[in-house]
């Protein structure tokens, strides 16, 4: 009887183009082919990860402040770029360091910078309420600039910046939200990224990536270190366990959100 309920259900999602939200119809990890990932250039992640973040697929990056989440982004986009692709950045509260998305080597002229309003560029309290400024109104804007972008096509990596949004703000994001953006970018050549401060949503075929960060300091003294950088330890998550395992990277020089 479990067999056929199931069996049922996998044909109603078939006929609705939903049987990708199903682990079972994933293909074998072995048919992917180095065209269908987005390799991050940083080696030993890369070969946990067998090749890169996975195309046509929804990922997520996730960990505390300070853990390298963004550093990672950066070093992500600054690869596709070198490879003459086109990346986007979706900056939920405008929290982008340009200085550090040139450090990390990504090429502007290929990168899409989707601003939101920062703190410093927010209305006054009697005008945030009206103009949906505040953190639920900064979050759907960039939900629909994300829609737009992905919609546009033409885009490697596509990164949705929710790093600095409160805990209780995501969870009233429907989940919903994430279908749909996974059914805009199945089958395109579009890997799309969340920076979150915890797990949050990946579609069947995409990964988690959770972070922890641990600052690399010199000198002996307080007035006299210096902070050169940072280990990170990156646990690789995936549906059914087709990409598991930990890294080290302590190639970072520099240390962002």
């Amino acid at each position: 009887m479990a067999n056929t309920a199931l069996a049922g259900l996998e044909t109603a999602l078939r006929a609705r183009k939903l049987d990708r939200t199903l682990t079972t119809a994933l293909p074998p990890l072995e048919r992917r082919d180095a065209s269908a990932l987005i390799a991050t250039d940083v080696a030993a992640l890369d070969a946990c990860l067998r090749g890169g973040v996975p195309r046509g697929q929804l990922s997520e990056i996730v960990g505390r402040h300070s853990s390298g989440r963004t550093t990672l982004v950066l070093q992500t986009m600054a690869a596709s770029t070198r490879r003459g692709e086109i990346a986007a950045f979706v900056d939920t509260f405008d929290r982008l360091d340009v200085a550090s998305a040139v450090a990390a080597g990504i090429d502007l002229d290929r990168l899409l910078w989707v601003r939101g309003w920062g703190r410093a560029s927010l209305p006054d309290e009697a005008r945030r309420a009206e103009s949906g400024a505040g953190p639920d109104g900064l979050i759907n804007r960039a939900l629909k600039a994300l829609n737009l972008v992905l919609q546009a096509g033409g885009f490697a990596c596509v990164v949705l910046d929710l790093a600095d949004v409160p805990p209780a703000a995501l969870t009233r994001i429907p989940f919903t939200t994430w279908l749909r953006v996974q059914r805009i970018i199945e089958g395109s050549d579009t890997a799309c990224v969340l920076i979150a401060p915890q797990p949050l949503a990946r579609s069947a075929g995409g990964l988690t990536l959770s972070l922890t960060g641990r600052a690399r300091w010199t000198g002996d003294a307080d007035r006299n270190r210096h902070l050169t950088g940072a280990d990170l330890m990156v646990r690789v998550v995936s549906p059914r366990r087709r990409v598991d395992g930990e890294v080290s990277i302590a190639a970072f020089s520099n240390i962002s959100h």
